[in-house]
């Protein structure tokens, strides 16, 4: 459709030029010859005007066409690089695509006016992202299955007890952090395990705070259990830089932890590089030693084994120095990307929101004027009024341009096509008549009498006529599968359905009773 219209556009462009070269320099010269006639010095000054005005409109109109086609390019640019990963771009284009998405998410929320629930939802995210962007804070988030010893680790490294562990496993219930000790701007985070009680809870804690994170560590015990494959490999799609860390490594030999470290790569190798899979002991173990005394004799021992994590904080402290400015750079470019989307997804519910506030306004106005009118014919030319001031209201509230002709138009539309649907003849007034009886088949229809069920005909045209348009504006008036009147026959079986008539009268009785 757009390729159509940019061509016929074109097409239009050239035809004006042509004519116009084949018009204009017959009517110069005519004009330069008549000017020369009063005297030489006009013909001369008639010249520089034209020349003047020529270099104007040329300049104009290659002014106006750069902006369109500059925006065009730009677009097609900015489209091009939101397809890329993040390590596909330079620091460069990142920087720049952060700051794009910022300045979306800002025309977003305006657009929506002085929504203050939204600015609740958005200022917060925003704020934190460029807090983050300006502390320059990594983020090292952990995640690991009931007492694989995650909360241990993170505990060796920070060199405290901050972080709570259990053997019975299910201890970790809300997202912990701290900063790491002696390494500047950076955070440890500790994460509700993976399948751990109240698991749906749990799970979104922990798919939030892989978003966020810039290093992901995965503590394991043993070999990959699904649930952790199926993490790593979300990972893996989302570009985090992964470390796997495979604790309580006194529990094999040393030939059995190499064939577990190979089986784990084997799995993970095309989203976790070799040399971020480490073996550590988080918590003090034991072992045999055999001792040679003094006469020969062969004693067996059992000694304990201090904890070592030092070959998960060398390759944490070398990925930090190494790429950390990459990865929080490239974190925060899918950060920003996902509050654009996030942005996008809530200014679209804040506008529905402003448009059923003015749908549920009017459709009780009217629903009064015709409870306490006792003649037909004006209770449906007030509700004709209202119902053109609502199409005009929720048009504003979607930034559709539509006048107060257009509106009556639609509406005289809506009525023949209700009319249609219902299978009535004539007059306005048969169509009352007829969804009234409509009404009527629904239970409780039959404690609502008189004035009560004529406005509870009327709001409901009314709201039915609110729910057509909502989602005609939402879709900035593209015709609709069917045209309007198919959407019309569609949302009027919406609306005449047993429960959705059932929980509208119920409202009916309160709010035109009253």
């Amino acid at each position: 459709m757009h390729k159509t219209f940019t061509g016929v556009f074109l097409l239009i462009v050239m035809a004006v030029i042509g004519l116009g070269l084949i018009w204009l320099p017959g009517w110069v010269i005519d004009n330069y010859q008549a000017a020369t006639g009063v005297g030489s010095i006009w013909g001369v000054l008639y010249l520089i005007v034209v020349g003047i005005g020529t270099l104007l409109i040329l300049g104009s109109a290659g002014w106006t066409l750069w902006k369109l086609f500059g925006a065009s390019i730009t677009k097609k640019r900015r489209l091009a690089r939101r397809s890329k990963n993040p390590s596909e771009l330079s620091a460069g284009e990142k920087d720049f695509e952060i700051d794009e998405n910022l300045e979306q998410v800002d025309k977003l929320a305006r657009e929506a006016g002085d929504d203050a629930v939204l600015q609740a939802q958005l200022d917060p995210l925003v704020k934190e992202l460029e807090q983050k962007r300006e502390a320059q804070t990594l983020e090292i988030v952990a995640f690991g299955t009931i007492s694989s010893g995650k909360s241990s680790v993170l505990n060796l490294l920070s060199g405290s007890q901050v972080f709570s562990t259990d053997v019975r496993g299910g201890t970790t219930v809300t997202r912990n952090e701290i900063p790491w000790p002696g390494i500047d701007q950076v955070t440890l985070v500790d994460t509700p395990g993976i399948g751990e009680i109240d698991g749906a809870d749990h799970v979104h804690i922990a798919a939030e705070s892989a978003k966020d994170a810039d290093i992901v560590l995965v503590v394991v015990d043993g070999p990959l259990r699904q649930s952790e494959h199926d993490l790593l490999a979300q990972l893996g799609q989302m570009e985090k830089r992964t470390v796997i860390c495979l604790n309580k490594s006194d529990w094999y030999s040393q030939s059995d932890r190499d064939k577990l470290v190979g089986q784990i790569f084997d799995q993970t190798g095309s989203f976790v590089s070799k040399q971020d899979i480490v073996c550590i002991q988080a918590q003090a173990g034991t072992r045999t030693r055999r001792k040679i005394s003094a006469d020969g004799t062969e004693i067996e021992e059992t000694v304990e084994v201090d904890p070592n994590i030092e070959p998960l904080a060398d390759r944490m402290v070398a990925i930090v120095k190494k790429d950390g400015k990459d990865l929080l750079m490239a974190n925060l470019l899918l950060q920003s990307r996902g509050l654009v989307e996030k942005a996008r997804d809530r200014v679209k519910d804040s506008l529905d929101r402003k448009a059923w506030n003015i749908v549920e306004k009017y459709q009780w106005g009217a629903g009064g004027v015709a409870a306490v009118s006792p003649f037909p014919v004006v209770d449906l030319l007030a509700g004709s009024a209202i119902s053109t001031k609502m199409i005009l209201d929720l048009a504003e509230v979607y930034q559709q341009k539509v006048d107060v002709e257009t509106a009556s138009r639609w509406l005289g539309e809506m009525g023949k096509n209700l009319i249609g649907v219902l299978g009535a003849q004539g007059a306005t007034v048969a169509v009352t008549s007829v969804v009234a009886s409509v009404i009527k088949t629904v239970p409780i229809a039959g404690t609502i009498a008189g004035g009560v069920l004529q406005g509870s005909v009327q709001a409901l045209i009314t709201r039915w006529i609110g729910m057509v348009f909502i989602d005609y504006f939402r879709s900035e008036m593209q015709t609709p599968e069917g045209g309007l009147a198919g959407l019309a026959r569609r949302k009027w079986n919406i609306v005449t359905s047993a429960d959705e008539l059932r929980k509208f009268l119920k409202t009916a009785r309160e709010k035109i009773a009253d």
